[in-house]
């Protein structure tokens, strides 16, 4: 074998390994903001910017304590368990009780961005899946 023909088999293979990952998109992308320990004992606050391509949908899951969910741009719409859906434009906000199972869609035709601002347990997972 010649060393060409290795480079050559390097080059195509590091293209098909990379040309997958470069393809997918992820449907939800957050961006850790602040993550801070509070006054209250055990207790700490985290803020996270998610950002939802159109469609795209965040799984029924729960957070070790309080959410505060503002969106930031597009069309949300939430679900609580218990509550009926909730749809949320641009400059509005919600609060998620400690514990409570909810999921959250974009239903816009856009991206769609919230803040969340959590007061949760210190160092816990900050969220659990749920089916």
């Amino acid at each position: 074998m010649n060393a060409r023909f290795i480079v050559s088999a390097a080059l195509v293979a590091a293209a098909v390994i990379y040309q997958p990952a470069q393809a997918q998109q992820p449907e939800i992308q957050r961006t850790d903001l602040v993550k801070e320990d509070i006054s209250v004992a055990g207790k700490e606050v985290v803020q996270v910017r998610v950002d939802f391509v159109p469609g795209a949908f965040a799984v029924n899951h729960r957070h070790p304590g309080e959410e505060v969910a503002y969106v930031l741009k597009g069309t949300l719409e939430y679900k609580l368990e218990g509550r009926e859906a909730v749809t949320l434009q641009a400059g509005q906000s919600l609060f998620i009780p400690d514990g409570v199972v909810h999921s959250a869609r974009n239903v816009g035709e856009g991206k769609a961005s919230e803040l969340a601002t959590y007061i949760v347990t210190k160092n816990a997972k900050l969220l659990e899946t749920v089916k």
